[in-house]
């Protein structure tokens, strides 16, 4: 197979690119699962005992961004094809133009910017591509990394759902955020001056 030029590629920036979730991507959802805290995190609960199997079916329902499951599923990975994590854009609604997107870091990979980076890359195909208008992401109480990360990207805390989730033993807050296609575009001119 002939080398790829990826100098005007859409879905690489800076020092990552995405890419379609592929069957050896089980291993690092596997790997991930045993992140009892980022989980929780992530799905605002303490999830069973990761399998093999799971993780396998896991990437078998979303590999080659596969239709009717909701999901646009990515890989994110560095510009060597290291895999650094995974995340989706879901929740997608034509009509009113919202979109949602789940993601996780490896926990060797984080604080490093790539989640910030790939989240860039998604929202400018949701607005620019796919002519989506706004996105909604709710976070928990606690999850101070993706609050930040939402509030780089330039998005807006709309508001609190109090003690609406309970895991740990306690009742936790979610907090949203959203970004509308022309604060995007605002902070995208601003971040390239």
């Amino acid at each position: 197979m002939r080398e790829i030029n990826y100098d005007n590629y859409f879905w690489q920036e800076g020092n990552i690119r995405l890419r379609a979730l592929q069957l050896e991507d089980s291993e690092g959802h596997y790997y991930n699962r045993f992140d009892t805290p980022a989980r929780r995190l992530v799905n605002y609960e303490v999830e069973l005992p990761p399998t093999i199997y799971e993780a396998k079916k896991f990437a078998e329902k979303y590999t080659d961004f596969a239709p009717d499951t909701g999901r646009l599923m990515f890989a994110i990975e560095t510009l060597a094809g290291e895999n650094v994590g995974a995340f989706n854009l879901n929740s997608i609604d034509e009509r009113n133009g919202t979109l949602s997107v789940g993601m996780q870091i490896d926990r060797d990979f984080r604080g490093k910017g790539y989640g910030t980076t790939a989240m860039r890359i998604l929202l400018r195909y949701a607005f620019l591509e796919r002519r989506l208008n706004k996105f909604n992401v709710s976070v928990l109480d606690g999850n101070v990394a993706s609050a930040a990360m939402m509030r780089k990207l330039g998005c807006q805390q709309e508001g609190i759902r109090r003690q609406v989730v309970y895991t740990n033993g306690q009742y936790m807050d979610e907090i949203f955020f959203g970004l509308t296609k022309d604060e995007f575009i605002i902070n995208e001119k601003n971040r390239n001056f």
